[in-house]
């Protein structure tokens, strides 16, 4: 099975091509920059049937009219919930919809769908021969937002990274939809929400002002881009994860 990943400079958001040399392959998400993809696919003669989006957000889906002026016969799917949310710049070249635990047949390969809502309502990871695409909801030693457009709850994104993605095989490699690869063992051992989820780590209990209100730090753990996830406890004793420059500490 080929894996290439092109990821966009200014998102750090990453597109994949997925397929089988001499045979048919999809994409995850389409942020771009596809052309090297586009290229790797030529090289290696793959066929794109499918392009699977796990979730609505532009920085997912901005250059899928170039993969389909390469493969203009390719399905380009999506989550039912997902669908009226892309942008109507997009929205045109959304072919179909698919439900978590579908089995999407591309060639040889098998891509299983699972819902992972948190970061949007309708998010969808994607699991196929020992790899899990996993959008916005996991990623290297950080967490997915719950305050992205669309977004649902923390308690949707815990059950989804806890009870769905690190409940497959360790050795199961993680490919999310931001920046470096990792595996599931290495984030149920480092990821630093993860292990307070687990209960080897305390929660904290720091006071803060968060987007604005007042609030407990329970973490502040790392981000994709360099930066901070915030995980903050309201007054009423919800919680969210929200970007760590929302935050101001003390």
């Amino acid at each position: 099975m080929i894996i290439e990943r092109s990821m966009n400079d200014d998102f750090l958001s990453n597109t994949y091509l997925v397929g089988e040399a001499g045979g048919s392959g999809f994409f995850v998400d389409a942020g771009g920059p596809v052309a090297p993809l586009l290229k790797a696919a030529k090289e290696q003669d793959v066929d794109v049937t499918h392009v699977l989006l796990t979730h609505h957000h532009w920085d997912h889906v901005s250059e899928l009219a170039q993969i389909l002026e390469a493969f203009p016969d390719a399905e380009v799917l999506i989550h039912p919930q997902e669908r009226p949310l892309v942008a109507d710049e997009f929205s045109g070249h959304i072919t179909g919809t698919m439900e978590p635990g579908d089995e999407i047949a591309v060639g040889g390969l098998t891509v299983k769908t699972l819902h992972t809502p948190g970061h949007t309502l309708g998010m969808l990871s994607l699991l196929v021969d020992g790899n899990v695409f996993t959008g916005d909801t996991l990623f290297k030693n950080s967490v997915g937002g719950v305050r992205a457009p669309g977004h649902t709850t923390f308690a949707d994104i815990k059950h989804s990274i806890m009870d769905v993605l690190l409940a497959l095989p360790g050795e199961t490699v993680i490919r999310p939809g931001h920046t470096d690869p990792t595996t599931v063992a290495d984030e149920l051992e480092t990821n630093s929400f993860v292990r307070i989820w687990r209960g080897v780590d305390p929660e904290g209990d720091e006071t803060c002002t968060a987007l604005d209100e007042q609030a407990t730090l329970v973490h502040l753990g790392d981000d994709y881009d360099g930066g901070h996830k915030a995980w903050v406890r309201w007054p009423d004793g919800s919680d969210d994860i929200v970007p760590g420059s929302k935050v101001v500490r003390g």
